[in-house]
């Protein structure tokens, strides 16, 4: 039985729309990779940071205790900072200490 001209529309029709979403789908994982990538570097450089710099050292002892799901801050449970960094005391700048 031979193919109608709708059929074959049809058939282009869905196999473009197929096409679309691989190509929707490939840009979305390109994006959630830029995104972690973004995040690993960044996060690398914090904990370069706070090694050299107490006030970085002081955030970052608060991000972790101010992290809002308890799987999160478990992740740091056993975590300190590195030997030879300066303790995570509060800057003078801090608001969160009470002068």
């Amino acid at each position: 039985m031979a193919e109608t001209e709708l059929e074959r529309a049809e058939k282009r029709y869905a196999q473009a729309k197929a096409r679309l979403q691989a190509l929707k789908n490939r840009e979305s994982t390109r994006q959630r990779k830029l995104d972690t990538r973004r995040k690993v570097i960044l996060g690398g450089a914090l904990l370069d940071l706070a090694e050299r710099d107490s006030g970085a050292a002081a955030m970052l002892d608060r991000l972790i205790r101010n992290l809002p799901r308890e799987q999160d801050r478990k992740a740091f449970a056993d975590w300190g900072m590195p030997t030879g960094s300066p303790s995570p005391a509060p800057s003078s700048s801090d608001p969160e200490t009470p002068s």
